[in-house]
């Protein structure tokens, strides 16, 4: 990965805009919802010169992904292509549906230069234990396997029951089913040479209770899932991988891809900062009250998300996540968002289920 200065990467992400830009709002090329869009606003092309022009965007609705029938979103230059349709959320009611072509691979493959070979051999086997279904992460996962020369095996998860039987409060249940998907990984790791685990931190934290991770052959885990608290990722860290198994934390979604964690230092104390993919994609931590405002580094606030790619223009969505904004730290060149957590968590109780 080159390293580059932050107004290096304030440029690439400049030039990045504007290409996406000219893509998303040009009739050869633009989908019909953003063509529409600009006809009864403004058109961007005229009106966004620098990321700085963002503001003039609204808040990007998740009920239009909702809501809409997935065509909308189909750049003219991608018309004819099967899409694959990929959801997030959903506990109740309808999914938000994001359609894509190859951008999970693109984000994938881009990942897999951030792992080490010490801990994720090459041409070797990993397993995934977590939501495979309609998310984006099951065929994401397979890919990263694959760039990697690896094969990979799946123990299918259904967050939504999970959460399901938490709001109800059929807390024996969501345990039952959680051991359920648990014993299958134990089979597998038991009978089958697996090197490399995605899975959810809670999963992983029910795994060790059952099996040691070390001795069933894991040299690193890949997790994902959004609330990961510095004393929870030291108990991780020291307790369940046993300081030995290389850990490596990802924040990310159907709609942005994934965001690494730079690698825990001591000054740290496992607090995890992530960086997003920019300029594919890019995390502000606003005020919630003003959104057009920046936090001061080490202050919380919530999750700004905009994607840029050629299959996808999302400007200023609003995370149902709060973090910490961070100072660029290399191989990255712009702000990070530290300890993410739900939206309002020390305000109410949040339901996770298996994440």
């Amino acid at each position: 990965m080159i390293q580059l200065t932050p107004e290096q990467a304030q440029q690439q992400l400049e030039t990045h805009l504007s290409e996406i830009i000219q893509w998303h709002f040009s009739p050869e090329t633009g989908c019909p919802f953003w063509l529409d869009w600009a006809k009864k606003n403004f058109d961007p092309r005229q009106e966004i010169k620098s990321f700085a022009d963002m503001s003039k965007f609204p808040h990007f609705q998740d009920e239009w992904l909702r809501d809409l029938q997935p065509e909308v979103w189909v750049p003219a230059q991608f018309k004819g292509k099967p899409f694959s349709i990929f959801e997030t959320g959903g506990t109740t009611g309808m999914p938000k549906q994001r359609i894509g072509w190859n951008d999970f691979r693109v984000d994938y493959s881009e990942f897999s230069e951030k792992i080490s070979d010490e801990h994720f051999p090459r041409n070797h086997y990993w397993l995934m234990m977590g939501p495979t279904g309609p998310r984006r992460l099951r065929l994401a996962i397979e890919h990263l396997a694959n760039v990697r020369g690896s094969s990979c095996y799946f123990i299918d998860l259904d967050p939504r029951w999970v959460k399901k039987l938490i709001s109800g409060k059929q807390f024996d249940q969501a345990r039952a089913y959680m051991d359920h998907v648990v014993d299958q990984a134990v089979t597998i790791l038991k009978n089958r040479k697996v090197s490399g685990l995605f899975t959810t931190p809670k999963l992983l934290e029910a795994l060790s209770e059952k099996i040691n991770i070390w001795d069933a052959g894991i040299r690193g885990v890949f997790c994902g899932g959004t609330t990961m608290a510095p004393q929870y990722v030291r108990f991780i860290v020291e307790e369940v991988l046993e300081g030995r198994i290389g850990f490596y934390p990802t924040y990310g979604n159907t709609l942005m891809g994934l965001a690494a964690s730079v690698p825990l230092k001591p000054e740290d104390n496992f607090s995890i900062t992530y960086y997003a993919p920019q300029p594919r994609a890019v995390l502000r931590v606003v005020d919630p009250n003003n959104t057009t405002q920046l936090k001061a580094y080490g202050e919380w606030g919530r999750v700004e998300l905009t994607t840029l790619t050629k299959e996808f223009f999302m400007p200023r969505f609003l995370e149902r996540d709060e973090a910490i904004r961070r100072t660029p730290r290399a191989p990255y060149a712009w702000d990070g968002v530290a300890e993410v957590r739900p939206f309002g968590a020390m305000e109410k109780n949040i339901v996770e289920g298996v994440y």
